[in-house]
């Protein structure tokens, strides 16, 4: 009987996963928005949330923190997908269109720059139809422990 092996792909898809669900375990803030991990990849994640009525401004559509904290929540999955620690450095959000109650957006975020102490990600935000709601710029950082190191 022949033994399958795995591709180096196949081994960076599942570390990278492996990452991310031990991040998203400790990750209080994101398991409170209900936000889902779909997808995970090096570099690359989709995720989800559902608009809920405590998510609503006084329009009675969702408040742009709660987009950008979806968002935030993309580029800092795909940043440490890879298992190195990294935080958000500096970011910018495009509200593109109006999310209303019940609607559930994903988050698709993109490596489009990395090095060993930086990355730039864009992250799309559209709703479950595909269209547009929100485009982020991040950028992140190597973290830094507390004594400089």
């Amino acid at each position: 009987m022949e033994t399958l092996t795995a591709s180096p792909i196949d081994d960076a898809v599942a570390r990278a996963r492996r990452a991310i669900d031990t991040m998203y375990a400790a990750d209080v803030a994101a398991q409170s928005l209900g936000i889902e991990v779909l997808e995970v990849v090096p570099g690359n994640v989709r995720i989800a949330m559902t608009v809920r009525p405590d998510m609503l401004n006084a329009h009675g559509i969702c408040h742009g923190g709660f987009l950008f904290a979806l968002a935030d929540t993309a580029l800092a999955y795909a940043c440490n997908s890879r298992g190195e620690p990294m935080v958000a450095a500096g970011a910018s959000i495009e509200f593109l269109a109006p999310v209303g109650l019940g609607e559930r957006l994903i988050a698709s975020a993109r490596e489009t720059s990395r090095s060993a102490r930086h990355g730039i990600y864009d992250v799309a935000v559209s709703d479950a139809s595909g269209e547009p709601r929100a485009h982020f710029r991040g950028r992140c950082a190597r973290l830094r422990t507390p004594s400089g190191s």
